[in-house]
This record gives structure tokens, C-alpha cells and sequence, in this order.
């Protein structure tokens, strides 16, 4: 997946993410990407860790990535007390 691609997933993994979980999230367009990109890492080491393969640090697809956006922003938000996820 070239750069661009890997943007634009971001955004939309992101987006996506931050519309799932509640409560305000100020991030910007900047911070949607990377949580999304972040997302996609984290989608692909927990697909790596269900399917019989090493566990490794691997982009994942798009359903992936909004996966993984869900679990680092609800992570980010337990980690830094932002809001309280039920």
C-alpha cells in the first residue's frame, strides 16, 4: 500500500473510530490520520496474534484499522483519564 493509500485508510479508520466512541475527541484532521494509522498497526498484531502466525507488527486492512483505532482511542482515553468509557 503506497503512502497516500495508507493515508487516506487512516482517516477513514479514524474517523470512523472517534464517531464509535463516545465523548468528544479534539484531535484535528492531523490526529484522525495517526490514530487511524495507529489503528491499523494495532488491527494487524491482533489479527497476527487470532490467526496461527508469529506475532507480528503488520498494517492491516481496513476493517482492521477501524478495529484498532477503536482499541487505541478507548486505550489513549484510559491511559490518559480524558473521559470514562462504559
Amino acid at each position: 500500500m503506497g503512502i497516500i493509500g495508507f493515508i487516506i485508510v487512516g482517516l477513514i479508520a479514524g474517523f470512523i473510530a472517534r464517531a464509535v466512541v463516545p465523548g468528544n475527541d479534539n484531535f484535528g484532521i492531523i490526529g484522525t490520520i495517526i490514530l487511524g494509522i495507529v489503528g491499523s498497526f494495532v488491527g494487524g498484531f491482533l489479527a497476527s496474534l487470532i490467526q496461527d502466525g508469529p506475532a507480528e507488527l503488520g498494517a492491516a486492512g481496513i476493517i482492521g484499522s477501524i478495529v484498532g483505532a477503536i482499541v487505541a482511542l478507548v486505550v489513549y482515553n484510559q491511559v490518559t483519564g480524558r473521559k470514562k468509557v462504559v
